[in-house]
């Protein structure tokens, strides 16, 4: 079971998003707010593994709150949800350790799909998100892309496509912890904190092109 929370200053949104989820057996609906205070006040006494969350809020940026919610709360998953792809905001979020970024005109199907990939551990960017995030002819800080070895670059597009170390693991036909040590060398090598990070500097450096 699923424990899902909702962050959303538009009240149409929030009643839109139970009427969506409210039948689905795999997922319980355990609160919802509409601003940023609330959501940690109702994280002091409650838990919940996802939490979608607008990336404005009357009270505080939706990366700022993810920030803050993923260094007290670790455990739990941030779904980022916005009217808007621009670069700024996708990024903001996902630097701020978002398993993923939704846009608003996502249907049943594909918001479904977000949640439970970043209820898994993975990452899941909308196509609309992704796009705003690839540069169109170098990468975002001007620099070259770093040298990344054969295995790397494969476990790196796997990581991209949301497997996990064993599952990577499997595929390649190593060990779990060959495949753990390759990824540490990839979040030094691309100076990112997480997974979420990872694949948009591999996205920022075109790496998965």
């Amino acid at each position: 079971m699923i424990r899902l929370y909702f962050v959303d200053d538009q009240p149409l949104v929030l009643e839109g998003l139970r009427s969506l989820l409210r039948s689905e057996s795999d997922i319980e609906l355990v609160g919802q707010t509409r601003n940023g205070q609330s959501c940690l006040s109702f994280l002091l006494d409650h838990s919940t593994d996802v939490i979608l969350m607008d990336s404005i809020l009357p009270d505080i940026s939706g990366s700022d709150l993810c920030a803050t919610i993923k260094a007290r709360y670790p455990g739990i998953m941030v779904l980022g949800l916005s009217s808007f792809k621009e670069r700024k905001y996708v990024s903001s979020m996902m630097d701020s350790g978002a398993s993923g970024y939704l846009l608003k005109n996502a249907d049943k199907e594909e918001l479904l799909q977000a949640i439970h990939l970043v209820h898994a551990g993975k990452t899941y960017l909308s196509s609309g998100a992704a796009q705003a995030i690839q540069p169109a002819e170098q990468p975002a800080n001007g620099q070259r892309n770093p040298h990344l070895t054969k295995r790397e670059k494969e476990i790196l597009l796997l990581i991209a496509e949301g497997y996990t170390n064993p599952e990577i693991a499997e595929k390649l036909f190593i060990s779990a912890t060959t495949v753990d040590s390759h990824r540490k060398n990839l979040l030094a090598k691309l100076n990112a904190r997480n997974s979420a990070m990872l694949v948009k500097c591999a996205i920022d450096n075109q790496l998965l092109v």
